[in-house]
This record gives C-alpha cells, structure tokens and sequence, in this order.
C-alpha cells in the first residue's frame, strides 16, 4: 500500500488554520494543576482535635491556684490581685521559689488575648511553669 504525498505542485501550499492541539494540551495541563492546588490553598479546615491521654499528674500538697475570672481580674489564692502586683504577691506566695508551678484557671468567657496576657506577666515575673487547669470529662 502506498500513498502520494506530492500533489503535483512544486511548493507546499500554506494552511490558514489555527493548530488547537498544543492549546488543548496546555489547558488540560493547567486544569491538573488547579485541581491538585486548589484543595491545598484552602485555609478552612474543619479539625477535631484528639483528647489527650496525658496521665494525671500528682498535685502538690499545696497547690497556688492564680484565678483569672470572667471581669478579668486576678485571685491568687482567695486573694484579688492588681496586675500590677502580680509579680510581688507570687513572689510572696512562693517564698522566692521560680520554678514553683503555677496553676492557672480561667473562666470559660475569659477572651483568648486576655489569657495570654495573663501568661506573659508570670513570664515577665519568671514563673515559667504554668499549668493550666481544666475540668475532666
């Protein structure tokens, strides 16, 4: 079987038409890395997140509880605290002792910034065991 390529002219003759398939290949190219990327670039991501398993901890005999309520102010102990003396008023509670532990509880309404603030002044006061306490399940 055979097949006649020349048509009898001495030049080839020019085609007007748009060659599509190296587009159509480029596309689809494209289209294969949107749908890989597009589910990676979302931030959204529903998470539940485990519980732990931590084993619990002995508490010490005397355990300094520093409350943080729900109008933002400070107990330590049974004892309202300014922030101011914050620093001062542990340092009396635990004899001078920084690496004594410090459990922390907040009340559940207490907004996330304000705890954290809380967190920084025991830092600022070099208490850097802090515990934060929470109720079991």
């Amino acid at each position: 079987m055979s097949v006649r390529l020349d048509h009898g002219g001495e030049e080839l003759a020019e085609t007007h038409e748009i060659n599509v398939t190296p587009f159509i290949d480029v596309m689809l190219v494209l289209l294969i890395i949107f749908m890989v990327a597009a589910p990676l670039a979302t931030v959204d991501v529903p998470v539940e997140l485990p519980s732990s398993t931590a084993e619990r901890q002995a508490k010490p005999e005397t355990p300094l509880y520093l409350t943080l309520k729900g109008d933002l102010s400070f107990f330590l102990k049974d004892k309202k605290v300014n922030r101011e003396d914050l620093g001062k008023a542990l340092h009396e509670a635990t004899g001078g002792k920084k690496d004594e532990r410090i459990f922390l509880r907040a009340d559940k309404t207490v907004p996330y910034g304000e705890l954290m603030q809380g967190m920084n002044l025991l830092r600022t006061a070099g208490y850097l065991k802090v515990a934060l306490v929470g109720l079991e399940q």
